[in-house]
């Protein structure tokens, strides 16, 4: 029916996508028959369990796209185009319940993208099967919608996981990298300390030096001056002491003066 609607460019692009990818999903599977061993079996079905949740995104697009042009088409053309994405959906179930068969022939868990939720009785892929084929258009219609939002659900969840778990790194790498700069500035610090400290050691052996030098020009000097003092006192306790020279600079002793006077009736002559 497909091939007999007349569709606006974006909705056979659309179309023409899923229908590559119902193929894909086709050939996958019936490779999954020849593969014999239970982790390539795995990963044969992770592949196509990708498949099956770009199929939901076009189906999705697909459905918006209807809904846009619905008022520019024709009440027989949405309704064909609706009927084809119920058809499209109803194939794409039709593989959910196939993947369900083979995740439980391999007993994979982790795959766990379009299964019922937690706490449930999983029915098995017979009954799957036979509720599929039961139920009408409208009833696959909703549940593949409400299956594809709690798959939607579950990205979002894990990307806003992904995003705290970066935004967690790159608050972690801006501290390692704070701290490290931090280290580098204390290493810069430790080393201004030790060469200060060498050069205060150094000036403290200097004024060390210096200080020894004063006290022995001072104790030189102090002899020198108790030398001269004792000379001169010397020189004037015994001032006829010829083994002493006169100090140079000092005056001599003055000798003795006798008072010369004359007595009441003599004369000089």
């Amino acid at each position: 029916m497909a091939s007999n609607l007349q569709m606006t460019p974006q909705l056979e692009q659309i179309h023409g996508e899923i229908r590559d990818i119902f193929r894909a999903l086709a050939n996958g599977f019936q490779k999954l028959d020849k593969i014999k061993d239970s982790n390539r079996q795995s990963n044969q079905l992770e592949d196509l369990t990708g498949k099956m949740r770009d199929c939901k995104r076009l189906i999705k697009e697909f459905d918006r796209e209807i809904k846009d042009e619905g008022s520019r088409n024709s009440e027989e053309m949405n309704k064909q185009l609706n009927d084809e994405k119920q058809s499209m959906i109803k194939e794409l179930n039709s593989y959910v319940a196939l993947r369900k068969t083979y995740m439980n022939t391999i007993g994979n868990k982790k795959l766990e993208l379009f299964d019922m939720g937690a706490g449930t009785s999983e029915p098995t892929a017979e009954d799957n099967v036979r509720l599929a084929s039961e139920m009408s258009n409208q009833e696959l219609v909703n549940a593949g919608m409400k299956t594809m939002d709690e798959t939607d659900q579950a990205i979002e969840r894990s990307k806003q996981v992904v995003h705290q778990t970066i935004e967690v790194g790159t608050q972690t790498a801006a501290t390692l990298k704070g701290q490290t700069e931090q280290m580098g500035r204390i290493g810069n610090e430790l080393d201004s300390i030790q060469f200060s400290i060498k050069k205060a050691s150094q000036l403290v052996k200097e004024i060390g030096r210096q200080v020894a030098t004063d006290k022995c020009i001072m104790l030189f000097l102090f002899l020198i001056v108790c030398g001269v003092i004792a000379i001169i006192v010397v020189k004037i306790v015994n001032p006829n002491n010829k083994d002493i020279r006169d100090i140079p600079g000092l005056a001599p002793p003055v000798p003795t003066r006798r008072l010369l006077y004359v007595r009441t009736g003599e004369l000089f002559v």
